[in-house]
């Protein structure tokens, strides 16, 4: 029981009680101390009140005598006692805590401000009672917690009460600024004080309540609100230019995960609205159009000038062309990691995915969400950041982009040491991300660079392939579709670092799976049905993620090995003959489990490089190293690291294999798991700190160990995860590459955590 504004004198807080001020009674402690007037205030714990009324079973009146000499602090000199009103103080807002009582009738006796059946005393109670009545306490922190709460009694304000914003809602400007979108009431000129001195005193958005008498102010509260991200930004920008935050201090107080709502579309308003469904929210922001069940539609419907959401069980890299095209992608199954949520990542799309009770049936162009029906043509709307979907359209809300990111995230990049790259494989991919800072491309995904009809075909022609004579001559026709991707995408990056991964996918994600795809395969490859199935049925396996991929198909198909490496070589040497800058180029081995395996590609690697007679030049900068992403590749890091020059973790495939859950099915469960308290939080989306965590930094110690020069890199989609980042940047790394769009997100975090 305290005074923290006094009618009269200051408030002379020990630092136990400054410690106890949350919400509401910090900033009118904060106002009164700078010396604007404030109405009289005093608060209460709830210990100290369950104490009071413990005492008054017991017919003691020492504590009574205490809190009686507080309510004296509201009175000015011999005037009368106030009318009071009780206000609760919550670190965080919510609406379940008891609305301000005002106009109460002051205690009478001292056994009046105690008994709660006047007036003063049940309103204390109801405000603590509303902080969660009937919850359970447990535990010597929860109990701590809960004794610590605060009620607030203050004199009733004498005046008209006006409420306000210390700074727009929607813009960050400086305010006052009205609350609703209603017209300000006419303020006096006191206002402009309080709202700069409330501002800097906060830092943060705030709703102020004040009492104007005779053009005179009174604060009276103030809490804080969320604002639109923009306006955050704004205002932490303009905070600088005022002198109020150094740049370090605005850097450190800007939510990263909130700056990501900034570059994407967002739903105005759900209000009076309820989903018809909810999945994974796997890649941010908002989309509505007509529904679409195949890439061709999507495309179609694109040319047209249309807006339409692709709605598949599930995406592969034949939907990628669809994918492009839609605004937004909604499909039955996968979680963070599956195809539909990377490609959406990278390419900027909303998506929502892991949707379990929609069944789409493609061939009759109907779904089903729950009992509801949809069919071709009927429009929804998805929320690629919580995992919504809506029937119909709703209102949209476009990204508020102005100088203030830029200026941000320059500062950002002061305090920086972990360079942020890329996982692109596109020109248009690059410059995305070249446009949000970033530093190079971290990973560039051989496989993903033929997502497109044609090359689809030559690809498949190469897996179908029965000889080598046959994988000779596909290989033809693939080299110089990736000479002029690799050449464009060293162009792009004007002597930044690009990271190619070799080859690396389970062979089954490009092949044909439904019979119209098996059916266009066949004739595209002049093959019979039949003897395309039988060649699908050879190849196929049991657990593909498992199984040939990555380093295998590199050394048991070498001829794939030589076409990759003969285009990159050639995308090379183009780009080195066109730009002035030098071409710094990382060749990457991925999937590996042994030191033999690294030793043979890498010698391979190096004679192809050799050969070529690019590093004469001196305008070539290369360097070979691998992807670590199977636990023991970790465990023999120590014999690995002295045969490259880098390792680069791909944090998804290591937490699946760590864990021993498909990334893709995971979602079915993982769920459970969670509301269960069996796992803290999807592995999938950030770090598993304990295991996985503990992995890679074992990886680190040995590599550099026997390798004091290696190079350090996180190149999975935890890279855009804040909290993950904060883990990572404690490892002693040198490098993340993450989807364009997270860019942005990971310099501001690292620039937090190594500040």
């Amino acid at each position: 029981m305290f005074a923290i504004a006094p009618a009269t004198g200051k408030a002379n807080l020990s630092a136990a009680q400054l410690k106890l001020l949350a919400g509401k009674a910090r900033w009118i402690f904060r106002v009164g101390e700078a010396g604007f007037p404030t109405v009289p205030t005093i608060a209460i714990t709830r210990g100290a009140w369950e104490a009071l009324q413990a005492e008054r079973s017991r017919k003691d009146t020492r504590l009574r005598t205490h809190w009686i000499a507080c309510l004296f602090k509201l009175v000015s000199g011999d005037a009368k006692a106030p009318p009071l009103t009780v206000r609760t103080s919550a670190a965080r807002h919510n609406g379940g805590l008891m609305n301000a009582r005002t106009g109460l009738v002051p205690p009478s006796s001292p056994e009046d401000s105690v008994d709660p059946s006047r007036p003063l005393a049940r309103a204390i109670k109801n405000a603590f009672d509303s902080y969660g009545f009937g919850q359970a306490w447990a535990g010597p922190r929860q109990e701590d917690d809960r004794a610590r709460q605060i009620v607030l009694v203050q004199a009733t304000a004498d005046g008209e009460l006006e409420q306000f914003l210390t700074r727009n809602a929607v813009t960050g400007g400086l305010g006052p600024a009205p609350v609703d979108g209603s017209p300000l009431p006419r303020l006096p000129t006191g206002i402009d004080a309080l709202v700069s001195l409330l501002d800097a005193k906060a830092g943060r958005h705030m709703t102020c309540l004040v009492a104007i008498k005779n053009g005179k102010v009174s604060f009276v509260s103030a809490r804080g609100i969320q604002a639109a991200p923009a306006a955050e930004l704004e205002a932490a920008v303009d905070r600088v230019a005022r002198k109020v935050w150094s740049a370090q201090n605005a850097v450190s107080r800007v939510d990263p995960a909130r700056l990501a709502q900034l570059l994407h579309p967002r739903l105005r308003s759900t209000e009076g609205v309820a989903p018809i469904a909810t999945g994974l929210g796997v890649s941010p922001g908002a989309a509505s159009g007509v529904i679409v069940f195949n890439p061709e539609d999507a495309a179609r419907l694109r040319a047209r000038g249309k807006h339409c959401i692709l709605v598949v069980n599930e995406t592969g890299p034949a939907d990628i062309e669809g994918m492009k095209a839609a605004t937004g992608i909604l499909t039955a199954r996968g979680g963070m990691s599956s195809h539909a949520g990377v490609i959406a990542r990278i390419t900027g799309k909303p998506c929502v995915a892991g949707v379990r009770t929609l069944f789409v049936d493609a061939a009759e162009l109907v779904c089903r969400i729950g009992d509801r029906e949809l069919r071709s043509g009927d429009r929804i709307t998805i929320d690629g950041s919580d995992g919504n979907v809506y029937a119909g359209v709703l209102p949209l809300a476009q990204p508020h982009i102005g100088g203030a990111m830029g200026t941000l995230l320059g500062w950002s990049d002061a305090s920086r040491t972990i360079e942020v790259r890329t996982n692109a494989e596109t020109v248009e991919s690059g410059r995305t991300a070249l446009s949000f800072g970033a530093e190079g491309i971290g990973l560039a995904r051989s496989e993903h660079m033929f997502f497109s009809p044609e090359r689809m075909v030559a690809l498949r022609r190469l897996i179908l392939s029965e000889d080598e004579d046959d994988r000779a001559r596909a290989l033809h026709g693939l080299v110089d579709f990736q000479t002029g991707d690799y050449s464009a995408l060293f162009a792009t990056m004007k002597g930044l670092p690009v990271t190619v991964r070799l080859f690396d996918p389970p062979l089954h994600e490009f092949l044909p799976r439904t019979d119209e795809d098996i059916e266009e395969t066949a004739h595209s490859l002049g093959l019979a049905v039949r003897a395309l199935r039988l060649r699908l049925e050879r190849i196929a396996e049991v657990n593909p993620m498992l199984g040939h991929r990555g380093v295998r198909l590199a050394i048991t198909y070498p001829e794939i090995l030589q076409m990759q490496m003969q285009a990159l070589m050639a995308g090379v040497r183009a780009a080195s003959e066109t730009q002035a800058e030098p071409v710094i180029v990382e060749v990457m081995v991925p999937f590996v489990s042994t030191v033999s395996e690294v030793a043979w590609v890498r010698d391979k690697v190096n004679d192809i490089v050799a050969n070529s007679g690019l590093l004469r030049s001196g305008r070539v900068q290369f360097s070979f190293g691998t992807m670590i992403e199977l636990p023991r590749a970790c465990l023999r890091a120590g014999e690995i690291a002295p045969m490259v020059d880098f390792f680069s973790f791909g944090t998804n495939d290591l937490t699946q294999t760590t864990f021993g859950i498909s990334r893709d099915d995971a979602p079915t469960f993982l769920a459970a798991y969670q509301r269960k308290g069996i796992y803290e939080r999807d592995p999938f989306v950030s770090i598993d700190e304990k295991g996985v965590g503990e992995l890679i930094a074992l990886a680190i110690q040995r590599g550099r160990a026997s390798n004091p020069g290696l190079k350090i890199g996180i190149c999975g989609e935890h890279a855009g995860d804040p909290a993950s980042l904060r883990f990572f940047s404690g490892l002693g790394i040198d490098y993340v590459s993450c989807s364009p769009y997270r860019v942005p997100v990971a310099r501001l975090t690292l620039a937090q955590a190594l500040a």
